[in-house]
């Protein structure tokens, strides 16, 4: 691929085609994407044999899903500001080398404290998101940039949805294979994701390009690479502070149902490790359509609505979702439980869709600061959302048949702090729909990128 192909962002968007850089980075993108998320949540589903193996406590499974999501919130912040100076080639392919380490090396934990070390080494990864929507943005004209960043952004996030299906798999594959024990298999099966990042890296860096117009290192445009602090320039803007907010109540539970959703039907409803994983997995499965229609609806309701328009749908998403959280926290059977949890994924991920409809209007010189801060938003809600869990989790004993022998299992019921989030996501949905006319007000001079289609 030469700098000879210089072309414009596309205004079209045919998830069907490899014609063009753009369209041939966005497929690398989001595959790329959907393998961070697969490493990035691929303990999730095996945390029950980490944990009786390790003999984690309830208070150190807690800290190990906070440790698992705190550090992509400065990854996020940094890595915004590095593209928008670097470009996002030479940033996510450094990002896929180092985050591959400690994927890689988890298997060899044999303490809660190494354990705890790894699994916040692993959050760094979470900042491929960032990479990936300013990428998008820039590659995609303003009238369809939300479906492409919601598309492209789905399709990765459906690798959290992935891990859960199908590392269990794989960990019973490698025992299957004579390769370890049961209670060893997880140590094996992280060898797969960290594998793969490495591929990715080779991918990323010999296929794409930083803009349509080329590399950031071959460019002298400054509206596209901007020289200026722009950083500064998106916390400045309080709009992206709301933005930020909404993104924790969406994207902040994704991550917290990621994570502890196979434990919740396990110890809840009795499922196997296997099945718990799998049932987790229709969750993050969703993401392949329901975050693509988010943007796709935004888009829509943009070209006639605007921002305003935009925001009010985000809104409604979110009062969705709250509503969804409760009546699941509250499902007697694991039937009910499924089912909600569809409902509620639905909104939750057409409502991350909807937001990142909004972040490349927010200032165009700082779209990856503002996608950094506003992701780091996310995963400051799922940092904050898993120490109320940690606090609010209960804990029971339970005699339970297990090869043959009659043995005493410790659960952990989240029922309460899945009932709790709801609330809080209700209230976030309220606050949201009020303020969006503040929001609209400052709209005005963004106001033609949203309904004016590119020349």
């Amino acid at each position: 691929m030469t700098l000879n192909s210089i072309t414009k962002p596309l205004d079209k968007l045919n998830i069907f085609s490899l014609k063009g850089v753009q369209m041939k980075t966005f497929h690398i993108t989001w595959l790329t994407f959907f393998f961070c998320f697969f490493a990035w949540f691929g303990m999730a589903p095996l945390m029950k044999i980490a944990r009786e193996q390790l003999h984690l406590t309830k208070d150190q499974v807690g800290n190990i899903q906070i440790a698992s999501v705190s550090a992509t919130i400065v990854a996020r912040l940094l890595i915004g500001r590095l593209i928008d100076k670097f470009g996002p080639k030479l940033i996510y392919t450094w990002l896929l080398v180092l985050c591959a380490i400690p994927v890689l090396l988890i298997g060899t934990s044999h303490s809660y404290a190494s354990f705890l070390l790894f699994r916040l080494a692993i959050g760094v990864i979470g900042a491929s998101f960032v990479i990936t929507q300013f990428h998008t943005s820039v590659m995609f004209a303003p009238e369809i940039k939300g479906t492409a960043n919601a598309t492209a952004g789905g399709f990765g996030n459906a690798g959290g949805g992935a891990a859960n299906l199908f590392m269990p798999l794989i960990a019973s594959g490698f025992t299957a294979l004579g390769f370890c024990s049961t209670e060893d298999s997880w140590r094996y099966a992280m060898i797969f994701p960290g594998v793969m990042l490495l591929i990715c890296a080779f991918l990323y860096h010999r296929y794409t390009l930083d803009t349509p117009q080329g590399d950031f290192k071959d460019l002298k445009d400054e509206n596209i690479k901007s020289t200026k602090n722009t950083f500064l320039i998106a916390a400045k803007d309080y709009r992206t502070w709301i933005l930020t907010i909404a993104y924790a109540a969406c994207f902040g539970v994704e991550i917290t149902v990621d994570n502890f959703a196979p434990i919740f039907f396990t110890d809840s409803f009795g499922a196997t490790i296997a099945i718990a994983g799998m049932v987790a997995g229709i969750f993050g499965w969703i993401n392949v359509f329901a975050r693509p229609l988010g943007g796709i609806v935004a888009d829509k309701i943009g070209k006639t609505r605007g921002f305003d328009g935009k925001t009010l749908l985000l809104a409604l998403l979110l009062l969705i979702e709250g509503i969804g959280l409760i009546w699941f926290a509250k499902s007697g059977n694991i039937g009910m439980a499924i089912f909600m949890m569809f409902v509620f994924g639905l909104s939750l991920k057409m409502a991350n869709g909807a937001t990142y409809s909004l972040v490349p209007f927010i200032n165009p010189l700082a779209v990856g600061s503002v996608a950094g801060i506003v992701g780091a938003g996310g995963n400051i809600g799922a940092m904050l959302i898993a120490f109320m869990f940690k606090a609010k989790a209960g804990h029971a004993t339970k005699n339970i048949i297990e090869n043959g022998h009659n043995v005493q299992k410790d659960l952990i019921d989240y029922t309460g702090a899945f009932t709790f989030l709801g609330f809080i996501i209700l209230g976030i949905g309220i606050a949201v729909f009020i303020f969006r006319t503040i929001m609209a007000q400052k709209a005005a001079e963004i106001e033609d990128l949203v309904l004016t289609p590119s020349k």
